[in-house]
C-alpha cells in the first residue's frame, strides 16, 4: 500500500483526536461501570471496523484484509496483557477510581514505544529479508513456551518491577502514598514521583515485553508499516475499556494461552514459508483470507472450551463445598 506523508500525518492526527476525546470524557477520576466500559469497547471496535472498511472502499482490499487480520491478532494478544495489568494494579494497590487514568497514560506510553519498535522492524525487514526466518523461529519458540507454561499450571506470580522502572524510581524517589491524579510532588524540597506515576510507567514499559512477540506476529501477516501501526493503535486504544469490561472474566479464559500459542505458531510457520518463498524455494504461501479465518476460528474455539471448562470447575467446587458442609453437619 502506497502511503503518502499526508496520509500518515492525517492518520496520526485523527488517532490523537480520538485519544483526546476519550481522555476529556473520562478526565474526572471515577469507578468505571460495566455499562460505560461496554459502550466504549463497542465504540473502539466499530471505529476499527470502519477504518478497515474504509481501506476496502478505497480499493485497498488486500490492505483491508491485512488490517483486520492484524487487528484481531493484536487484540487477542493484548487480552493476555490484561492478566499482567491486574497484577500491576494489585501490586501498587491502585485505587479503583484512578485505574482508568493509569491505563490511559500507560497505554499511550506503550503505543509510543510500539511505534518505535514498528519503525525499527520495518527498517530491518526492508534491508534484511532473512529476518523472516528469525521472526518465524522466535514465534514458534514463543508458542511452545506458552504451551509449557499453560501445562505447568503454576500458581499466579506476583508482578516484579523491571530494571528500567527500578532505575527510574531510584533516580527520582517515590512518595509513600497516592496524591490524587498528581504525578510528581515535592517532599522536603525534592521533586519525587507519586505511586500513580510509577504504575503508569510499569504498565507502559511492561507492554514492551509483549511487543516482542506481537510485533513479529503482525509482521507475519503484513509488511506494511502503516497497517502494522494502525492495527496496533486500534487494538491498544480499546484495551483500557476491555480491562474493566472483562476483568472478572479473565480467570475463566483458562485455555487462552493454548489459543494464543496456536496463533503464534501458525504465524511463525507462515513467516518461514514466506521467507523460503522470497529465497526462491517453491513452497505454498498462506493467504490473508485463510489467516483471518484461522485466527478467528481458534479464538472462538478457545473461548467456548474455556467457558465450558470454567463452568465444570465451578460445578466441581460447588459439589465439594456442599459435601464438606454435609459432613460438618453430620459431625456436629
Amino acid at each position: 500500500m502506497d502511503v503518502s506523508m499526508t496520509l500518515w500525518v492525517a492518520t496520526i492526527l485523527g488517532l490523537s483526536a480520538l485519544i483526546a476525546v476519550d481522555f476529556f470524557i473520562g478526565r474526572k477520576p471515577h469507578d468505571v461501570s460495566v455499562k460505560e466500559a461496554g459502550i466504549w469497547t463497542v465504540v473502539w471496535i466499530v471505529l476499527a471496523a470502519l477504518f478497515g472498511l474504509g481501506l476496502l472502499a478505497f480499493g485497498e482490499s488486500q490492505a483491508s484484509g491485512e488490517f483486520f487480520a492484524g487487528f484481531i491478532t493484536e487484540k487477542s494478544l493484548s487480552v493476555d496483557n490484561l492478566f499482567v495489568f491486574v497484577l500491576i494494579m494489585a501490586k501498587f494497590a491502585v485505587p479503583t477510581h484512578l485505574q482508568q487514568r493509569v491505563l490511559l497514560i500507560g497505554v499511550l506510553i506503550a503505543l509510543v514505544l510500539r511505534a518505535i519498535f514498528i519503525a525499527a522492524g520495518a527498517a530491518i525487514i526492508a534491508n534484511f529479508a532473512w529476518v523472516f526466518y528469525l521472526f518465524g523461529a522466535f514465534l514458534i519458540y514463543t508458542a511452545w513456551k506458552l504451551i509449557q507454561e499453560a501445562r505447568a499450571d503454576e500458581p499466579e506470580e506476583e508482578f516484579e518491577e523491571n530494571r528500567l522502572l527500578k532505575s527510574i524510581e531510584n533516580r527520582f524517589g517515590v512518595a509513600d502514598r497516592y496524591h490524587g491524579t498528581k504525578l510528581f510532588i515535592r517532599v522536603n524540597g525534592k521533586r519525587v514521583m507519586t505511586p500513580l506515576m510509577v504504575v503508569m510507567l510499569a504498565i507502559g514499559t511492561t507492554d514492551v515485553l509483549f511487543a516482542l512477540d506481537s510485533i513479529p506476529a503482525i509482521f507475519g501477516l503484513t509488511q506494511d508499516p502503516y497497517i502494522v501501526f494502525t492495527a496496533n493503535a486500534f487494538a491498544l486504544m480499546g484495551l483500557r475499556q476491555l480491562y474493566f469490561l472483562i476483568g472478572g472474566l479473565l480467570k475463566k479464559l483458562v485455555h487462552l494461552s493454548y489459543g494464543l500459542s496456536v496463533i503464534l505458531g501458525f504465524i511463525g510457520v507462515k513467516l518461514v514459508l514466506h521467507a523460503l518463498h522470497e529465497s526462491g524455494v517453491h513452497v505454498p504461501e498462506i493467504s490473508i483470507p485463510f489467516s483471518l479465518g484461522f485466527i478467528c476460528a481458534v479464538l472462538i474455539v478457545t473461548t467456548i472450551t474455556s467457558l465450558i471448562a470454567s463452568r465444570k470447575q465451578a460445578e466441581r467446587e460447588a459439589a465439594e463445598a456442599a459435601g464438606k458442609t454435609s459432613k460438618d453437619s453430620i459431625g456436629a
